[in-house]
């Protein structure tokens, strides 16, 4: 959390960053091998170089990014969760519970899916 612990300082709203730091924590917990880091002044995490997630905060929600792909592959379960998204993002709204078993697929598929990417983004 060493990492990310500038950014989660600047977080004024306690409730936003009592949620950042607990999906953070859970990330780095649940997935000891990601790297966590700081770009574009949001966390993300990555592996062996590639993008695998990232967050920003918002008035209303918290955004969470697996690229274009994760929100195609997951767009239902986004919706059943009672989430919304754009082509890039999912909204999590501040007074909604965070889906860690919808969080933790998205993030396995895109470790699985990106194994063999020598990029950052996805081409």
């Amino acid at each position: 959390m060493e990492v990310f612990a500038e950014y989660l300082a600047r977080i004024d709203n306690p409730q936003h960053k009592s949620r950042m730091e607990e999906v953070l924590g859970w990330i780095i917990k649940t997935f000891p091998n990601l790297m966590p880091r700081i770009a574009w002044n949001q966390p993300m995490f990555t592996d062996h170089g590639t993008f695998i997630i990232g967050f920003s905060i918002s008035k209303y929600h918290m955004a969470v990014a697996p690229e274009r792909a994760g929100i195609n592959h997951f767009t239902g379960e986004i919706l059943q969760a009672g989430y919304n998204h754009s082509k890039e993002l999912v909204r999590i709204p501040w007074d909604s519970p965070v889906d860690f078993l919808l969080l933790e697929k998205m993030i396995r598929f895109n470790i699985l899916d990106k194994a063999e990417c020598s990029t950052f983004w996805r081409k």
